[in-house]
């Protein structure tokens, strides 16, 4: 018998995959100029404009008020307006973590004015070092936030509610520390106070701190790049890293060496960008970033996922209620002394709409540390530009609140845009 043979299937030649990247209809690799532009444009029509509305509206700002008072510019004042963002800049700080996940924090204006009471109080009163007065001003602040965090997760209490009555507790307990007198003024002199009005970073200093955001982007933009190519998705040229972290350096050295022209880059103004930095990395390069996102996002999910969503949400009360406390003790620094008037104003919703304007959204699952840095940079400028042209500070809440309502605006077209674009 014959054995029957089949005939053996043509052997075609498989294609060689295309990179691909997820949630993006480019497939190639982006390795010109115009591809780099066309994913830009693409991200903007999905919703993706980061930061790119605050700093156009700082741009205009900044544009109009020179315009009206070439002072606005000069080395001087804009490092008086880096010394004025610097403390309810790291305030702002921590309110990104709590609008990270969703939630509030109205009560952070009345504990920075409490931590600077407490520091004054321990400090000069008690004779405490200053240092130990830091410290226990600083843990107030934590101990604040694990009381709305327990609030939160254990009882359910909206976080409105919760950080609401602190504000009232906290500001009474402000008025008692102060006691009758009102005010407890600092050491004239003291290293503390000279941080808040004086201390300088050196200029050859400051010019090598400029040059590593730059330094970071290449590097970890290589890495990304490496990472990216090694499980087959779409990379971005190196041209374009090169061309973005020299663009990153060439403008922050020319800021530092403008800067000083004047006095020179505040050291206060210095710790806060160090702080935004440390937090920026906790967020886009941690597990509890990650975590901190998704809970924002959906809680449900993130609970599903494994994600301790209690824990989560006690770690962004704290951190928000703990820089509040740091915010306060700069404050008292910049202005040497504790009194009543310390974070009470406008001071709770200038750090609120720092962290929104510089891009943080409101509904949670969104935002940047760098927000807080953008956002108070806006308002510290509108503030500086309306002292400069004399004009009355209730200008400066009429221009803060359309402000703060475009960026709130801006946000809720992206979401739509993104919704839009993930149904397509």
């Amino acid at each position: 018998m014959s054995r029957r043979t089949h005939p053996v299937p043509e052997q075609r030649a498989q294609p060689t995959p295309t990179p691909i990247d997820r949630g993006d209809v480019r497939v190639k690799h982006a390795d010109s100029a115009g591809d780099v532009i066309a994913a830009f444009i693409d991200r903007i029509r999905a919703g993706d404009v980061g930061a790119l509305p605050v700093i156009v509206g700082l741009i205009i700002i900044w544009t109009v008020f020179t315009s009206l008072n070439p002072v606005f510019l000069s080395a001087n004042n804009l490092v008086n307006l880096l010394f004025d963002c610097s403390t309810v800049g790291v305030i702002a700080l921590g309110i990104v973590c709590v609008l990270l996940v969703g939630q509030i924090d109205l009560s952070v204006g009345s504990m920075s004015g409490f931590s600077s009471a407490l520091l004054g109080m321990l400090w000069v009163n008690q004779g405490w070092p200053v240092w130990l007065a830091i410290v226990v001003a600083i843990a107030a602040g934590a101990v604040a936030g694990v009381v709305y965090a327990l609030l939160f997760n254990r009882l359910g209490m909206p976080s409105f509610v919760s950080t609401l009555a602190g504000l009232l507790a906290i500001l009474g307990m402000q008025l008692y520390v102060l006691g009758a007198a009102g005010s407890i003024n600092l050491p004239y002199g003291s290293p503390l106070v000279n941080l808040g009005q004086l201390m300088i970073i050196p200029s050859l200093v400051s010019h090598l701190l400029a040059l590593l955001p730059g330094a970071v982007a290449l590097l970890v933009g290589m890495r990304t790049r490496a990472r990216r190519r090694a499980v087959n998705l779409s990379v971005p040229s190196m041209a374009g890293l090169f061309v973005r972290s020299a663009a990153l350096t060439v403008f922050l050295e020319i800021a530092v060496a403008y800067l000083n022209r004047g006095r020179g880059v505040p050291l206060m103004f210095g710790i806060f960008l160090g702080l935004t930095v440390a937090m920026n990395y906790g967020l886009t390069r941690t597990r509890w970033g990650r975590s901190m996102n998704a809970v924002g996002g959906n809680q449900e999910a993130a609970r599903r996922a494994g994600i301790n969503v209690r824990a989560i949400y006690m770690s962004a009360f704290v951190l928000c209620a703990s820089l509040a406390a740091l915010g306060g003790v700069l404050t008292a620094a910049r202005l040497a002394s504790a009194s009543q008037q310390a974070g009470t104003g406008d001071v709770n919703l200038n750090a609120i709409a720092a962290a929104v304007i510089g891009g943080t959204s409101l509904f949670g699952g969104r935002g940047s540390a760098y927000s807080a840095v953008l956002g108070i940079i806006v308002i510290q400028s509108i503030a500086s530009g309306l002292t400069l042209l004399n004009l009355s500070s209730s200008l400066r809440f009429m221009i803060t609140g359309a402000v703060l309502a475009i960026a709130v605006i801006v946000d809720s077209l992206a979401r739509q845009s993104r919704a839009s674009h993930g149904r397509a």
